[in-house]
Order: structure tokens, then C-alpha cells, then sequence
């Protein structure tokens, strides 16, 4: 039986290796055609084509299976689920101050801003508006000057007029929303997904077209909860992971 062959991925030391070739399987796997095979190779055949030890592979195989993306069977061999392409995203509930920590420490390039009919991405968040204010940013790191991600930011006209294009090279929108402008943000929701870099990103951010990154978007309220700011973040995915913290008092 032919089996399913994953993308290639280049391993930052940095990250755990076991999450960085999850995420680039779970990337492939979303992204497959109807067309590929449902059954992976083995776990041997895994670790050499990703160059990891056959630990390192099991512990991210079991990743995608806790997620139910995949299925394992003894002596059967690892399958793809057939509706692993339609799975639900992780969403994540931030306070302010945790989003704020998460975008800052990066050099920021303002690439350009205006204001623009609202696009089709984020309607659903602006039914009273017409158009909205737009910034994209492309953001790198410090130390290197490596990009690591570029953000689209669409905030409501009234408060785009109190943005000095200034902070926004200093700081992250969010703090320059609450801290500048004088935004009432209540609370944010972000989603990440898992995507495969389109040629923008893979121009901005120097990775390979089609290789993993992270899809991000953060929603601002107010609270009435009115939308005020929306964020779409490509985060390169072997620089960037997300954890979520429960409280359960």
C-alpha cells in the first residue's frame, strides 16, 4: 500500500524537535489532496525523512492522535483520519497583558497603513463599518534581524485617529490601543491554525513556499462588545509555539 508522504521541514534547535516535526506533519496533513493516501509511513521511515530519533517521532505522532488527526493500529500501520482536513482550530482566551508579553521584544518594520473597505476575512467583526484602518508590520528578531512573523492589524476608524505610526515600530497594537489611545479592551480571543506559508509570507518571513507556519488572529472587545482591533498574525512555525494555562479554581 502506498503511503503518505510528508513535507520536508528544516529543525530549529531551539524548539522541542517532537513539536516542530508535529506541526509540519499536522501541516501536511491538513493540506493533502483527496487524492493521497491515508496511511503514513512508519515510525522508522518518520524519524529518518525528518532526521530525528524514533522517540522523538512517537512522541509526535502521538500529538496528531491525542488531536485525532491521526489513527494508530498494531501490526496495521498509522492512518490519516478522512475528516482530519476539516478538524476544528485551537482557540485560546488571553487577558491583555499576556497578549501584550506574546507580541513584544521584536523589531518592527511598518510596512504600509491606510484605510480600506472592510475585507471579506473579517466582515463578520465590523457589520456597522464601511471601511476600516489597515497596518501591516513585519516583525524579525532582535538579536538577528530574522523575520519571525508579519501582522495585518484592521482597527475602527475612530481609534486609527490617535495612532502615532511612531509606537507602532515601538510597540505591539494592543498596548498602543490600551496604553496610548486609551482603548477600553476587556478581553481578547485568539485561534491559531496550522497553514502552509503562501507566497507573501514565504517572501517576508525567508521560509519555503508551502512550509509550516502558524495563523493567528486576535479579536479585541470592548465591553459592550463591540470589536475594536482585529489581528492576523503568520508566525514562521519553527520559531513559535502557544501554550494555554488553565486555572481551575
Amino acid at each position: 500500500m502506498t503511503s503518505f508522504a510528508p513535507d520536508s521541514i528544516v529543525l530549529n534547535r531551539k524548539l522541542p524537535l517532537w513539536y516542530q516535526v508535529s506541526q509540519s506533519l499536522r501541516a501536511s496533513i491538513l493540506g493533502r489532496s483527496s487524492r493521497d493516501p491515508l496511511r503514513l509511513p512508519t515510525e522508522e521511515q518518520l524519524a529518518g525523512h525528518y532526521g530525528v530519533s524514533v522517540l522523538t517521532m512517537r512522541q509526535a505522532l502521538k500529538e496528531l492522535e491525542d488531536e485525532g488527526l491521526i489513527s494508530r493500529h498494531r501490526r496495521r500501520g498509522t492512518f490519516i483520519e478522512p475528516d482530519a482536513q476539516r478538524g476544528a482550530p485551537v482557540r485560546l482566551l488571553g487577558s491583555v497583558d499576556a497578549i501584550v508579553a506574546q507580541q513584544s521584544g521584536m523589531t518592527t518594520e511598518l510596512l504600509d497603513h491606510g484605510s480600506a473597505p472592510v475585507p471579506a476575512e473579517v466582515t463578520e467583526y465590523f457589520p456597522d463599518l464601511v471601511e476600516v484602518a489597515t497596518y501591516h508590520r513585519l516583525r524579525g528578531d532582535e538579536e538577528t534581524g530574522e523575520p519571525t512573523n508579519h501582522a495585518r492589524n484592521y482597527v475602527r476608524p475612530e481609534l486609527a485617529e490617535r495612532i502615532d505610526l511612531r509606537d507602532l515600530v515601538r510597540w505591539p497594537m494592543t498596548k498602543v490601543l490600551r496604553d496610548i489611545v486609551g482603548a477600553d479592551i476587556s478581553r481578547i480571543t485568539d485561534t491559531v491554525q496550522a497553514r502552509l506559508a503562501d507566497p507573501e509570507t514565504s517572501r517576508l518571513l525567508r521560509v519555503p513556499l508551502l512550509s509550516p507556519i502558524l495563523h493567528y488572529t486576535g479579536i479585541a472587545y470592548d465591553e459592550a462588545g463591540r470589536v475594536l482591533d482585529v489581528a492576523v498574525i503568520h508566525y514562521r512555525g519553527d520559531r513559535f509555539s502557544f501554550t494555554v494555562t488553565l486555572d481551575a479554581t
